[in-house]
């Protein structure tokens, strides 16, 4: 009976595939926990500015944190989302993960934000989380996305109309410029709950009478 040969440095370790699975769910669900934190919540609670989640709008975002406390807390609140997607989207690039993996970390965190498990699953829509998760992923495209939101807001003056419609077109983005059909998949799948978040305003804009960017 023959010996067997010495393992080769390019032959696969023996339960390197179970390591990279666990590695790909506990990022997964960083990027969920992650996106759990509503910076809103917290920002609202430090400044004594009640729940943005019963007040105003009813949404913890930035821009009903910005009715209830000014710009300043909105500032804070618009980063603390951004960041809270950035964060475990780099992680997972940093470790060299494959786009799958990145897209699927990248749309833990866009969930965790909508339907956040330490505030009683009541997110918010998820637009400045998105963006970040966009950048992060592949920066040329969630560049592509900000431009557009930009340009539609400047034009229309309809904050939820830019985001709806950038958000639609990110998916495009991401598989012309940077070729990417993984991360335009999550992309994709972030459209569908942007839209779904928004139906009410919707609703609103087909009807006129949805409120316009500098205006009660």
């Amino acid at each position: 009976m023959s010996p067997r040969p010495a393992q080769g440095p390019l032959d696969p370790v023996p339960g390197s595939r179970w390591n990279t699975a666990m590695i790909d769910l506990a990022l997964v669900l960083l990027g969920y926990l992650a996106g759990s934190v509503s910076t809103g919540v917290l920002v609202a609670r430090l400044l004594g500015l009640g729940d943005p989640r019963h007040d105003g709008s009813g949404n913890p975002g930035a821009t009903n944190v910005l009715r209830l406390g000014g710009r300043p807390a909105a500032l804070a609140t618009l980063l603390g989302d951004a960041l809270k997607g950035v964060v475990p989207v780099l992680i997972a690039h940093a470790l060299g993960l494959p786009g799958i993996t990145v897209a699927a970390v990248g749309g833990a965190a866009f969930l965790g934000h909508l339907y956040p498990v330490f505030f009683g699953f009541q997110g918010g829509k998820g637009i400045a989380t998105g963006i970040g998760i966009f950048i992060a992923a592949a920066w040329p495209a969630g560049l592509a996305v900000v431009l557009t939101w930009l340009v539609v807001a400047g034009l229309a003056r309809v904050s939820s109309l830019a985001a709806l419609v950038s958000f639609a077109l990110a998916p495009a983005y991401f598989l012309v410029i940077s070729s990417a059909p993984a991360l335009a998949g999550m992309a994709a799948g972030m459209a569908l709950l942007t839209a779904w978040r928004h139906r009410s305003n919707i609703r609103r804009i087909a009807s006129g009478t949805e409120p316009r960017i500098g205006r009660r």
